[in-house]
């Protein structure tokens, strides 16, 4: 690191859409620092697909390069570390880390994802972005045909029943205790031979992640692929909210369509701001940040006295 602190923006979250602000900004001519921890939502993932150019890439292969690329710009600064506070002051904002380094900068960017809240059932978590996916896009094609499940009930079970059947007919809906399905919903899924199971889940057997068998409370026993889960989640950091920034009625950073928080001088960006989660996603919305960003940093110095 340099001698000074003090920086044009600090983006914190130096994954995929940290890493695209960052470039954005960088071509800009601006002095930006990333802060990044060093742990992604999607570490566990073998491969990441559905980005072009990088499909079948694992994600550690992809944020390699991409701060291999950054590095190339002298005006952005990489420093490993967790930001733990935030504060306003009078001209922007001061970072300080785990380390109790401080950081300040006239503009922020959050990039800093969400954390899944895994349920209680042994053996999921270690399963999670391996056998146990939660996105057709990025892992279906994989699993495509084969023996699949999805872990839901109710309205979200049925819509997600319609979405993976495309991948596969061998499906089953896992209500894991009483369906809430309507008898409209039963039938058609019924219709389509997609099986509908009430059994409570006891655990997940599996090999390095690999599922091997869902065991339920009864003692069935089913073997299967993968299956299919989306599993709450909350902000991976509490600063942004801690500064003010608004959450929206899902838990998610509230934006406008220029990347900004509802706090002025705060832009987000990633898997903190979207519902479709992805390597792809997270990059558009972190270049989209970085350039509306260096947009509004421009046109406050053009009209200053």
């Amino acid at each position: 690191m340099k001698d000074t602190n003090q920086f044009e923006i600090i983006i914190i979250g130096g994954s995929y859409a940290g890493l695209s602000a960052a470039l954005a900004l960088g071509r800009s001519l601006r002095k930006v620092l990333v802060i990044d921890s060093g742990k992604p939502c999607n570490r566990q993932t073998p491969h990441s697909h559905n980005f072009l150019t990088q499909d079948g890439k694992t994600p550690k292969e992809i944020a390699t390069v991409g701060r291999e690329q950054i590095a190339n710009y002298k005006t952005v600064e990489l420093y490993q570390g967790l930001a733990v506070e935030g504060v306003k002051t009078a001209h922007g904002f001061a970072i300080t880390t785990h380390e109790n380094k401080t950081f300040v900068a006239k503009k922020l960017i959050f990039a800093t994802g969400v954390r899944d809240i895994m349920p209680d059932i042994d053996g999921f978590a270690e399963c999670w972005g391996i056998s146990v996916i939660h996105c057709p896009y990025c892992h279906g094609y994989e699993v495509r045909n084969e023996k699949t499940a999805i872990l839901g009930n109710g309205d979200y079970g049925f819509e997600f029943s319609q979405l993976i059947h495309n991948w596969t007919k061998s499906l089953t809906l896992f209500t894991n205790g009483k369906s809430t399905l309507t008898n409209e919903q039963t039938s058609l899924l019924q219709k389509r031979d997609i099986e509908i199971y009430e059994g409570e889940i006891d655990r997940f057997e599996h090999l390095n992640g690999r599922l091997e068998h869902i065991v339920f409370k009864d003692e069935c026993e089913m073997s299967l692929k993968a299956i299919y889960a989306r599993v709450p989640f909350v902000q991976n950091s509490d600063i942004p909210t801690k500064l003010g920034c608004e959450l929206t009625d899902d838990g998610l950073l509230q934006i406008d369509s220029f990347q900004r928080t509802s706090v002025d001088g705060i832009y987000a960006c990633g898997d903190s701001t979207i519902w479709m989660r992805s390597v792809a996603n997270a990059v558009a919305t972190g270049a989209n940040a970085g350039a509306f960003l260096n947009k509004d940093l421009i046109k406050e110095a053009f009209y200053q006295n």
